[in-house]
Order: C-alpha cells, then sequence, then structure tokens
C-alpha cells in the first residue's frame, strides 16, 4: 500500500506537507497547486485514506491546530512500559503537555511490540499519525519503517541528527558522579552499566564518561572491575557478588542506572559489607525508590518529567510551526547526595 512517503516523492514536496494536506490541516498555507499534484499523486498510487482522515467527528483537537491531531509514543522498554521508575515519570510529562491542548495519547507501544506485522499494520491503517515520540532509541530497520510513514518525529535520548532531541548529556552526566567519589578520595572505582542499541560497551555514554573522568584524574582503569549487567538488576546483583568475593577489589562503585545500583548495593549488604564504610554507590537517575534504599542511594538527578513535558511541546510546536533544522536540547541535570557514598576507610599499611 502507498505511503505518506511515496506521495511526497512523487510530487517532490515533504511528507509533512502531504500529511498536513490529506489530514485538511490549514495551519500552513499550501498551494491549491501543490495540494491538487497531492490528491492526484494520492489517486494515482492508490493510497487509501484512514479513517480518522476521513471524519474528524468527535475528536480531539489542539486549540492551536485547525485539524484533529493523533500522537503516540514508543519506547525501547521491553516490558513493564505503564509501571517503570525511569520511563513512567517521562510518559507522565508527555501526557501532562498533551492534556493542557486538549489532546489525549493515542498509543504508547515498546519496540518489541512494533516487531509484530499486525501490530504495525493496525497502526498504520486505523489512524492518522501526526507524530510520534520515541523514547531512547530503536532498531536502525524499525526507526526507518517508523520515519517513511510518520510526519513529524521527536527523538528523547535518540541518536539521529535529523530531527529535534531532547535529553540530557549522559556523558558529563557521568563524569560528575565519579568526580564525586575521586573528590571522596576513592581511586578504585569499579562501572555497572550495559551496552547501547550497537551491543558496544565502548559507544555507551556513561560508559565513556566513566572512563573519561578516571583517566582526567590519572586513576586506573580496571576492566576486570566493570559489570555488564545489560541494563538487568539481576545480573547488576549477581556480578557484584562476584567481584566482591575477589582478593582486589573496589571501593566504589558508578552504576549507569539507580535500579543496578540499588541491586548491587543488596549483595554487597549480603557479603557483610558496610555502605558506605567498605564500599561506597552512586547512580544515574534519581528515581523515586532510591531516596528509600538501604541506604539512602546517591544519583544524578535526571529531569525525568521535564524531559517528556519538553517533548510533547516541541512536537506540538513544530506541528504548528516546523523548525527551520533539527537541534538538540539538552536539560540540566544535578548530584543528589545521600549516604551511600562518602570518603573510603583509611587502610592499614602492609608490613614488609
Amino acid at each position: 500500500m502507498a505511503t505518506l512517503k511515496d506521495i511526497a516523492e512523487r510530487v517532490g514536496v515533504s511528507i509533512s506537507t502531504v500529511s498536513r494536506v490529506v489530514n485538511g490541516d490549514d495551519s500552513r498555507r499550501i498551494s491549491d497547486e501543490t495540494k491538487q499534484k497531492i490528491w492526484q499523486a494520492a489517486k494515482q498510487l492508490n493510497y487509501r485514506a484512514k479513517p480518522a482522515q476521513k471524519s474528524a467527528a468527535g475528536a480531539k483537537r489542539s486549540p492551536k491546530h485547525s485539524a484533529p491531531l493523533t500522537i503516540g509514543c514508543i519506547l525501547s522498554l521491553p516490558d513493564n512500559k505503564y509501571n517503570h521508575p525511569y520511563f513512567s515519570p517521562i510518559i507522565q510529562g508527555i501526557e501532562a503537555k498533551l492534556m493542557e491542548e486538549g489532546i489525549k495519547l493515542a498509543f504508547l507501544h515498546t519496540q518489541a511490540e512494533l516487531k509484530s506485522g499486525a501490530v504495525r499494520e493496525a497502526l498504520m491503517h486505523d489512524r492518522a499519525l501526526s507524530g510520534v515520540i520515541c523514547i531512547e532509541g530503536m532498531e536502525p530497520d524499525m526507526y526507518r519503517w517508523l520515519k517513511e510513514r510518520v510526519p513529524v518525529i521527536i527523538g528523547i535520548d535518540v541518536a539521529d541528527p535529523d530531527i529535534p532531541i531532547i535529553s540530557y548529556d549522559r556523558l558529563d552526566a557521568a563524569r560528575i558522579a565519579v568526580r564525586h567519589l575521586l573528590e571522596l578520595g576513592h581511586t578504585d572505582i569499579g562501572f555497572i552499566g550495559g551496552a547501547g542499541l550497537l551491543g558496544r560497551m565502548e559507544r555507551e555514554k556513561r560508559y565513556r564518561g566513566y572512563k573519561m573522568a578516571l583517566n582526567e584524574a590519572n586513576c586506573p582503569f580496571r576492566s576486570d572491575w566493570i559489570i555488564d549487567a545489560q541494563w538487568d538488576a539481576d545480573r547488576s546483583y549477581q556480578g557484584m557478588k562476584r567481584l566482591l568475593e575477589r582478593q582486589e577489589r573496589p571501593t566504589a562503585m558508578f552504576c549507569a542506572s539507580d535500579m543496578m545500583a540499588i541491586a548491587a548495593m543488596r549483595a554487597a549488604t549480603e557479603l557483610g559489607l558496610s555502605i558506605p564504610r567498605d564500599i561506597a554507590f552512586i547512580g544515574i537517575d534519581d528515581i523515586e525508590f532510591s531516596k528509600y534504599s538501604s541506604p539512602p542511594l546517591s544519583s544524578v538527578h535526571i529531569p525525568k518529567y521535564e524531559m517528556g513535558y519538553t517533548a510533547a511541546k516541541t512536537l506540538l510546536d513544530s506541528l504548528h510551526q516546523p523548525y527551520p533544522y533539527p537541534f538538540r536540547m539538552l536539560l540540566p541535570f544535578h548530584l543528589q547526595i545521600r549516604e551511600s557514598s562518602k570518603a573510603p576507610e583509611r587502610r592499614a599499611p602492609v608490613d614488609g
């Protein structure tokens, strides 16, 4: 079946222009000649309008837009999409901004769900999408499929130079977390994290920030103190237990997410270590549960709700008046110091 991209290529206009014509969106002036060419191409290509395009009866509209808007969200999370300590505040921010404009989030799909041909088919046939917010990365083939069919895409922590991105500086956030440990006097610092979508730890920004901070402080990097937990709390717990059973072990751990940090702290406690006297921990995210862990976890506070809210605002603004060029907006973060991090205990000198 023909797509908006096919029509755009036939006429020589942008996908967003085609979308506005077939959706009856008059927020931007499009010449009658261009409209005629688009409808002619649609007929030649046997383009089938979606139900939402045929009738706007009962549809929610933004006060800023003359046409009903259908906005969805896709996230990289494999499961637990409605109750995740990191992603849920982002989604709440998205929904809050949309609700301000009288718009309800049309759908929330994970990347795993989109792998189903039936889900993709229903997504494109049942509704005319105005725009989509993608949270974190997607597999390249899946992302290309989406870009060919959706007029406006806004990314949250997505590596695409061609669309507006809302994010925070992950590399610098990691550097600041490790610097906190360094300033406390720690020099033996391990890492818990996971690879990115491409499966390479070396490209993951929080891992790179960790290594950069060690290098800047002339501290040793120990590959045997790296735990690839694949962003899984149980793998973090098991990996931490194995690391702490060694004779040489770090005095502090930087964890690329709070969930992995909390699991690792549990492993240390079960082995009889005192936190932070024997080993200190710091994470990234500052999820709600971190202040209730035992001990409360030091973390880098990420503006999760604000990223979602800003992404939704950016999408709505782009539909009203497209940005002349893509941009990357980095929201501020800050350290949230709690009881899990303090200076290391002085070790007794070795005789000899």
